[in-house]
């Protein structure tokens, strides 16, 4: 059995967390996997466990003016059925695990564990989400690609917790998402590909790239993307090549048993040559195609 404390208010959490050395536990899912210590034996914690998925104050969704406000204990189950989804972020959810699993974990303990092919990761990254960090002192805010470092590794103080993810409040023309995994829900990703673009007629006003899985984080260059706000979707076309390279130079896979870094390297490149050809055939100036969803594991 793990024992520790369960505080009966956000504000009582916070005060265990600066009075007492804890691991701090929601769904668990992840966390129960990684201090497991063989069977028959409880998993292994730093300080004792500080549960916090009952508390109301840092769960539900709220989408309304500006920003999406998600409590970083709202289960993504919840998520799912509370409707004010991105859809993006909702077919990234619809792939994680299974039914019951997504009943259980939250989407504050899909971003804490920090793993480069963490699902709710790409989209979060691609559509500039912020989180709210609190202490006893008060809040702190963080862009989520200042929040996570590096694999498995956050800037989480050891008297914080995360409470909030706020993601900007912005429908695109173009929702493109693809997961490559071994089998649909159940495996980890391999890579994740997502863009998210606007258009003006036929120039791009916006436009987001997020890579899953090649790399220590998930890879996005806002310089990159600059570049090819203001261009034509012929010149996006003419600059496919250019792009790709580009995209080439940033991506840094690992092998794993999962898959190869040679696999990821050529799949990740094919996968975004086929988003920025789906662009640059765009016509008019209508949704390209709302979402494009893909599971599979191979292309």
């Amino acid at each position: 059995m793990v024992t520790g404390f369960r505080p009966d208010t956000l504000e009582e959490a916070l005060k265990i967390r600066k009075n007492h050395k804890t691991t701090i536990i929601a769904g668990g899912t992840d966390l129960m996997v990684q201090k497991a210590r063989g069977t028959g034996l409880k998993p292994k914690f730093q300080g004792k466990s500080l549960f916090i998925s009952h508390l109301e104050e840092i769960s539900g969704c709220d989408r309304s003016g500006k920003v999406i406000s998600i409590g970083a204990c709202t289960t993504l189950s919840e998520l799912l059925d509370n409707g004010n989804l991105p859809k993006p972020l909702a077919v990234a959810i619809e792939g994680i695990a299974s039914i019951p699993l997504r009943n259980i974990a939250t989407i504050g303990g899909n971003i804490c564990n920090a793993s480069p092919a963490g699902d709710t990761l790409p989209f979060l990254y691609a559509a500039e989400a912020e989180l709210i960090l609190k202490s006893s002192k008060g809040p702190r805010r963080l862009a989520i690609q200042e929040f996570i470092t590096g694999p498995g590794e956050i800037d989480l103080h050891s008297d914080e917790i995360l409470t909030r993810i706020l993601i900007p409040n912005v429908e695109y023309d173009e929702n493109y998402y693809k997961k490559v995994g071994t089998s649909k829900g159940m495996a980890l990703a391999k890579l994740s590909v997502i863009g998210l673009v606007n258009l003006k007629k036929d120039k791009i006003t916006e436009f987001k790239v997020a890579l899953g899985a090649v790399g220590p984080t998930v890879i996005r260059s806002p310089e990159l993307e600059k570049k090819l706000v203001g261009k034509t979707l012929e010149q996006i076309a003419d600059l496919i090549p250019e792009i790709k390279s580009e995209y080439s130079k940033l991506i840094s896979p690992i092998d794993d048993s999962r898959s190869t870094k040679e696999y990821r390297r050529e799949i990740c490149l094919r996968i975004l040559d086929d988003f920025l050809s789906q662009i640059s055939q765009n016509e008019d100036n209508s949704k390209i195609n709302g979402i494009n969803s893909k599971q599979e594991d191979h292309i």
